[in-house]
């Protein structure tokens, strides 16, 4: 157990989570300004110029990245669980609105065209993750008001926008001076707000944000109702895939993401090479077609693959609704025909699910690093995988509980996703056996299935680091150096937001009592199935050279990402041949 962050770090966390929690319960509108003290005397180390008048430019992007691009216009943010929440509370068909994405957070969000923004949570990790970006976004919306607000270079921005006088590229770096930024900065800015800039910017010269929030229902029978609305609509889909009720079959259950698995096994992108390519030359995103044309020399290699894997990921949300919508329902119509289902319930949880029925499988379509010995034994399982879209923080524990409520006997559990390194490198691979979870102020400590050389041969830059500690943090603000620090002193160098939850709710499933609170939790002993954890470094919060705040992942994520889970689908397909053989 950690001993030392309430004292250390943790105080002014603390603080600020309480008064906002505290002021969520009134039924009326939260004003932001109100949080705006307690969010800069957390010293947070993703904000760590909110009490400077400079503005923090990194901090602004990072929540430009994380909430919709229409926020510039929004007053009231509403927070609710599902469809029915909004409706009970005055708000019918939100789902109606429309409907609204941020570049780097998935949630279900919707707009009215005016000044509401209507945000679905599925769980407390939601509000820890929503208030904070919403906060520092006003501190620096505001600060930019101020040195823009009643300067003549606002007049000079509107005949640009109107096309009366387009700015010249000295006016744009007194843009840039006006607001003490340096060019790297707005080049940030500018990347995060796209065609928008000089819009936004207008904006601001012209009005300080002044936010509201208001938090619909708040319980946790409103959190439980959400998820099973969610599982309703997933049960009912899987069982008419699988024509039986999936109570009785063997599962697998992994945590990932919604295109990995299925590419790995269905090879979709490969078939519409020519149509990638065709997308690739025509609107070459990050440069992509650069890639192709040097990788596609060698299609066997793994890296061309991965770049397919990617494109295709580009493809599919490129064009008008219905062009994306035509594309989607082509490949989950190719992947049915697989045995892989794809099902989302649009009035609940901004969570994918994805049933892989082992027996429907067709080996020769797999990506090559997948295969293995005897996989013609998989035709005579009767065993099922269960993937979801991760969800965020205490989300993980709702939903896997859910699931293992009503799914049947678990062969394995298997967690992967994005993390911070303390010691590591933007795209390395951490493998941790010890998970410290803020949530319930445990310590788990649990056998990996997984050790480097599972991943290793797979990943073709970065390291693999096993034998790892872990901590699951509540939210991406809510840290700060102290915090950090007293982690990495007691040898935690994996961040994340979902391993703490998840092992809270596999507790549940081998013992008969609720999961404890502030102890050493040992599931080494009595874990009836496999439990694998494989987080891939996405920031390194103690590095001046990238952090997640000046640096995506983007195409060379993929490498991460397919290591990890060609891992994890190597060792479902070893123990569930090794099942089949006991069997027989």
């Amino acid at each position: 157990m950690i001993r030392d962050v309430p004292s250390r770090g943790n105080e002014e966390i603390e603080l600020y989570r309480r008064t906002y929690f505290s002021l969520l319960r009134s039924t009326g509108d939260i004003r932001v300004r109100s949080l705006e003290e307690t969010h800069c005397a957390m010293n947070s180390s993703l904000h760590v110029g909110a009490d400077d008048p400079t503005p923090d430019i990194s901090a602004f992007v990072y929540s430009v990245m994380r909430l919709p691009q229409c926020l510039p216009r929004v007053r009231l943010v509403l927070m609710g669980q599902s469809a029915e929440v909004f409706a009970r509370r005055g708000y019918p068909e939100v789902e109606r609105w429309e409907p609204v994405t941020a570049h780097s957070r998935r949630r279900k969000m919707f707009f009215d065209g005016q000044s509401r923004l209507a945000a679905f949570i599925a769980s407390v990790s939601d509000i820890d993750d929503l208030i904070p970006m919403l906060t520092a976004y006003q501190i620096e919306w505001n600060k930019l008001h101020h040195r823009l607000a009643d300067n003549p270079i606002l007049a000079r921005i509107e005949d640009h926008l109107s096309g009366r006088r387009l700015l010249w590229p000295d006016e744009v770096g007194t843009v840039a001076d006006i607001l003490g930024v340096s060019a790297d900065d707005f080049t940030k800015l500018q990347a995060a707000w796209g065609s928008m800039l000089w819009t936004n910017l207008l904006q601001v010269g012209r009005e300080r944000k002044d936010l509201a929030i208001r938090l619909l229902a708040g319980s946790l029978i409103d959190y439980h109702r959400a998820t099973d609305g969610w599982w309703s609509t997933i049960a009912q889909e899987m069982i008419r895939f699988l024509g039986s009720d999936p109570f009785y079959r063997p599962v697998y259950f992994v945590s990932s993401n919604t295109h990995s698995l299925f590419n790995l096994l269905g090879g979709y992108a490969l078939t519409i090479e020519a149509e990638l390519a065709a997308f690739l030359e025509e609107e070459n995103p990050e440069n992509l077609w650069y890639h192709y044309s040097r990788l596609k020399g060698d299609k066997d290699s793994d890296q061309f693959r991965n770049l397919l894997y990617y494109a295709l990921g580009k493809y599919l949300r490129f064009g008008e609704a219905e062009v994306r919508a035509e594309k989607l329902a082509a490949m989950h119509r190719f992947h049915r025909e697989r045995g892989l289902l794809h099902v989302e319930n649009p009035l609940y949880l901004d969570v994918a699910a994805q049933v892989v029925e082992l027996k429907s499988l067709r080996p020769e379509v797999f990506d090559r690093r997948v295969c293995g010995e005897d996989l013609k034994l998989l035709r005579d399982s009767d065993a099922i995988i269960f993937n979801i879209d991760y969800p965020l923080g205490m989300a993980a524990y709702h939903v896997f509980s859910r699931v293992a409520t009503h799914l049947g006997p678990l062969r394995g559990v298997y967690f992967m996703g994005k993390a911070a390194t303390l010691n590591g490198q933007v795209g390395d691979v951490m493998i941790p056996n010890v998970v410290y979870d803020e949530h319930s102020q445990n310590t788990f400590l649990f056998k990996n299935c997984f050790v480097a050389g599972d991943v290793t041969p797979y990943l073709l830059e970065g390291s693999v680091f096993d034998n790892q500690k872990a901590v699951t943090v509540r939210g991406t603000f809510l840290q700060n150096k102290d915090f950090m620090g007293v982690f990495y002193k007691e040898g935690y160098t994996d961040i994340e937001m979902e391993a703490g939850p998840y092992l809270s709710g596999v507790y549940e499933t081998i013992y008969p009592t609720r999961y404890p609170v502030n102890e050493i939790v040992n599931l080494f002993i009595n874990a009836p199935y496999d439990i694998g954890v494989i987080h891939y470094a996405s920031d390194t919060p103690y590095s001046r050279r990238q952090t997640l705040l000046s640096k995506s992942l983007s195409y060379f994520g993929m490498d991460a990402t397919y290591a990890a889970a060609i891992a994890i689908v190597r060792r479902i397909f070893s123990q569930e041949i090794a099942r089949l053989r006991e069997r027989r």
